[in-house]
């Protein structure tokens, strides 16, 4: 029988306690190092796949247990586990053992739970959005550096939360997926600032739902009560909430931060020209007005720090381009996972003629907007790839003939920049941005990001690095 947990659940109420850890990412080592630091002699079972279980079997540690079969019954013997963010909740296995009374936690809410006080977390942003939190906790973190301060980037951008426990910063930036939102407010924690990007339906595999996805990605800013949220005007979804425990910062309209053109405004004063930033697509342009609304939140002069920003170094696999070969220019975009991101991309380069590869892993994503989109503003050449192409292909397949663009299926990634190299003019761009993820063939989207490429003749060790990540 599991004993029950006190809400929120730090890692010295775990003494004492049944626990496990399930997964050996990058989440599950920062998880076993941060509770082997503060509870050297708690016993620990791991769940992982069989590769994983040589890795941790070489640490050597007489108090960790391997297992690599799961199932409900064996969860449900632990009074708590401590589970890595890819694995749902609403998996059957899990669902067994929380109705028999085992608590499910993430590094995440055990983080902040860990630091959390009674009042506000001060000059701690967290960032969350389905597009473009991993842009905007860069550029915020790099402003706030440029104003001074020692400022940590960590989260779901790639560095744990429970790697930097004992570290100090003068500011916190905290990339959350739709995954970790839930664990912010499980805590017990108040972040100075929240910011939300945007919506679209994603992950509906780990949610279950369209709906479900939307409550956990708000539960950010609806459950976590931040004293500051900031949210895009721009998108329907968060223009209509209300949230009565926090304040609401828009960006996006004349109230706040936002575009004219490629001109920043702050409210009715021009601030700058945002051509020239480092920044490709209105989309990116627009993140950096969610950052100069975190900014003026924190205390700073927003106006001042915002022509910092041309410093800053864009994000690899996202809008990336990597450089021409043979007069083609070619963009890694590795990062889109929904049919609106792709259209996001295709938007930066109207003007020139473009072969998209698009398709990966279908989460079931709807992507009859895509299709409606390819009527009026149709690539030269659509080329369909992964698990979720031939679906694509066949409802794209009416339309390609009058709307007057190419449609070619490939076998895999190798095969879809043969046929968008085939297909182009001198002078084109070969873009990858799939609207899907990349499982399958692939571990990630940097994997993926990588292999495109190498195919297209670039050095990836060249295009893989995010600088800024932990505390400097």
């Amino acid at each position: 029988m599991t004993v029950s947990l006190p809400e929120p659940v730090r890692i010295a109420d775990l003494s004492g306690r049944r626990v496990a850890l399930w997964g050996w990412g990058h989440e599950g080592h920062a998880a076993y190092r941060a509770l082997r630091a503060r509870l050297p002699e708690l016993p620990l079972t791991l769940f992982c796949n069989p590769v994983e279980a040589g890795q941790a079997a070489a640490l050597g540690d007489a108090r960790l247990s391997i297992e690599t079969a799961v199932d409900g019954e064996r969860l449900a013997q632990f009074d708590c586990v401590v589970k890595s963010p890819g694995i749902s909740p609403n998996t059957p296995e899990a669902v067994l053992a929380t109705q028999r009374g085992t608590c499910f936690i993430g590094g995440t809410a055990l983080w902040f739970a860990e630091r959390a006080q009674d009042d506000t977390m001060t000059r701690t942003a967290c960032v969350t959005g389905t597009k473009g939190k991993s842009t905007t906790s860069s550029l915020l973190a790099y402003l706030l550096r440029a104003a001074g301060l020692r400022t940590a980037l960590a989260g779901n951008i790639g560095v744990p939360l429970l790697d930097l426990l004992d570290d100090r910063a003068d500011a916190w930036v905290i990339e959350l997926s739709s995954y970790q939102t839930s664990d912010v407010a499980v805590s017990g924690a108040h972040p100075q600032v929240a910011i939300v990007t945007n919506l679209h339906p994603e992950h509906l595999d780990w949610h279950g739902s369209e709906q479900r996805y939307y409550a956990d990605k708000l539960a950010l800013v609806t459950a976590a009560r931040p004293r500051v949220a900031v949210l895009n005007a721009a998108d329907p979804l968060l223009a209509a909430l209300r949230l009565p425990d926090s304040e609401i910062r828009w960006y996006g309209d004349a109230r706040g931060w936002h575009l004219r053109g490629d001109a920043l405004y702050h409210r009715d004063a021009f601030v700058m020209d945002t051509a020239a930033m480092p920044l490709p697509g209105r989309h990116n342009r627009s993140n950096l007005c969610a950052v100069l609304t975190a900014l003026e939140a924190f205390g700073l002069d927003a106006v001042a720090l915002a022509p910092r920003a041309a410093g800053f170094q864009p994000l690899p696999n996202r809008l990336q381009p990597l450089g021409e070969r043979d007069g083609v220019l070619y963009v890694n975009d590795s990062i889109s996972t929904t049919p609106m991101a792709t259209l996001a991309a295709l938007e930066l380069y109207v003007d020139r003629p473009v072969v998209v590869l698009v398709g990966g892993h279908d989460r079931g994503l709807p992507w009859e907007e895509f299709a409606e989109a390819m009527r009026a503003h149709a690539p030269k050449a659509v080329v369909t790839m992964g698990q979720n192409g031939p679906r694509i292909h066949d409802l794209l397949a009416p339309l390609a003939g009058r709307s007057g663009f190419l449609l070619e299926a490939a076998a895999d990634l190798s095969d879809a920049v043969a046929k968008a190299r085939a297909a182009l003019p001198e002078g084109g761009v070969v873009l990858l941005s799939p609207g899907a993820p990349s499982f399958g063939p692939y571990r990630n989207y940097i994997e993926r990001g990588r292999h495109f490429a190498q195919l297209a003749g670039f050095d990836p060790d060249a295009i893989s690095g995010i600088a800024g990540m932990g505390i400097a």
